[in-house]
Parts: C-alpha cells; sequence; structure tokens
C-alpha cells in the first residue's frame, strides 16, 4: 500500500484536477490510498476532496511540512508520497515509486523533477535549472535537492527520521540529510510530476526564489519574508 498526502489550503480551483490525477494511476486503485490534509479552509476544498480521497482532515500540526507529518501518522501504506493539491500527476507516478522502493531495499526516499502546468518560456528555463540544479546535486553527492511535492519514503523511516520540520521553508530539503543517515536517497528521472507556477508568477521568479534562499539560509524560519513560492497559512 502506497499512502499519497496531499496538503490544501484555500485550493478550490486545483484540487479536483490533482486529485483526478491521482485517480488515473496505472497501479491498481486498491494498491495506494489519498490523504488530504487541510490547513483550515475557507473555500470548499474539503468538500471537493472528500469526493475523490480516502481520508480528509484538518491539520493540527504547524506549516505544510507538519501537514505531511500528520498525514503519514494517519497513513496505513508502508510507502508515504508527497505532492502538492495544485500538482497533475502522471499515470505511471506511484508505479515508478512502486518499482523504486521494490527494486533496491536500502533506498529511503525517493524523489524527481518537475516540470511546469503553465506554458511560457521563463517558466520551463526556470525548471529546467532547477531540475539541473537537483542532478548535479544528487550525483556529486553534495546535496540532494528533494521536493515536497515529489517525494516519497519508507514510512517507517521516515518516522524514523522525525519526519518534516515544521518551518517557512527548506523543509523538504532538509529531510534529505536525516534519511540519508537511514539509508539511501535516490533521484529518480522517470518520477516526474507537472507543477504549478502561478505563484511564481503572481510574485515574481526572481523575488520568490530570493525569499526562498532568504529562508533557507535563516534556518527555515523568518518574520519579515513571506516565502510567495509556496505560500501556507497554517
Amino acid at each position: 500500500m502506497i499512502s499519497v498526502i496531499v496538503p490544501a489550503y484555500n485550493e478550490e480551483q486545483n484540487i479536483a484536477a490533482c486529485l483526478e490525477s491521482l485517480e488515473r494511476q496505472t497501479l491498481p486503485r486498491d494498491r495506494y490510498e489519498v490523504i488530504v490534509v487541510d490547513g483550515g479552509s475557507k473555500d470548499a476544498t474539503r468538500e471537493i476532496a472528500a469526493r475523490y480521497a480516502d481520508l480528509v482532515f484538518i491539520q493540527t500540526s504547524r506549516k505544510v511540512g507538519g501537514a505531511r507529518n500528520d498525514g503519514a501518522v494517519r497513513a496505513s501504506g508502508d510507502i508515504i508520497a508527497t505532492t502538492d493539491a495544485d500538482c497533475i500527476i502522471p499515470p505511471g507516478w506511484l508505479e515508478v515509486i512502486k518499482s523504486g522502493f521494490d527494486s533496491d531495499q536500502s533506498v529511503v526516499q525517493l524523489y524527481g523533477p518537475v516540470d511546469p502546468i503553465e506554458g511560457g518560456v521563463k517558466n520551463r528555463l526556470f525548471l529546467a535549472f532547477a531540475n539541473t540544479f537537483s542532478r548535479i546535486g544528487y550525483y556529486t553527492g553534495l546535496f540532494y535537492y528533494t521536493l515536497g511535492c515529489n517525494s516519497a519514503f519508507r514510512k517507517a523511516a521516515f518516522i524514523g527520521a522525525g519526519m518534516y520540520a515544521c518551518i517557512d521553508a527548506g523543509d523538504d530539503l532538509e529531510i534529505a540529510r536525516r534519511m540519508r543517515e537511514l539509508g539511501r536517497v535516490k533521484f529518480e528521472n522517470r518520477m516526474r510530476v507537472f507543477f504549478s507556477m502561478r505563484r511564481y508568477e503572481q510574485f515574481g521568479t526572481i523575488r520568490s526564489l530570493y525569499e526562498w534562499v532568504y529562508i533557507v539560509s535563516k534556518g527555515g524560519e523568518s518574520e519579515k519574508h513571506s516565502y510567495s513560492g509556496k505560500e501556507y497559512k497554517k
């Protein structure tokens, strides 16, 4: 069983498309569950999610990392996969994840690249840069640029490592350092998701990137900066 954790906050415009893409997986539906962890949405996010997900509930922990942790604690699967409510998931995503863990028992975390949902040269170039950065980190062994929208874990190792840090930004990079102490963290090029650039388009790519780097450099917390790239209210 694979448990897919989807944090959400005021995503009534996007979550149906995300969850419908999870319904179209090539892995049989009885081999995975979908859990939506809501950050206290003021719109119809929870009502829409309930049409598709196996479990929908309001988070109790802080930040988006806390939402993923809450979902993992209530998950039935021995594999945890995480994505975002505004992502679109290709049909073979879960089969790639299953194969990655089945083929190598030393792997405790899988992650992959992201492609833009929205068109435009700037969006494609920005994510091409991010994917190249991720590959360089992995193949040099210097760092693991894992993203919460496209990661998967062995549940026992994830909980044993302490799960996600409940911080403003960088939680999805920080977790990989702790997972690496328990086993292999592997980049899987076939494990791709389509990622929404809407907030980057709204606030500006350079500003969003600057704020993300600034907050991460400060340990993931900031009172003066709000990471507009993936803002989460809870």
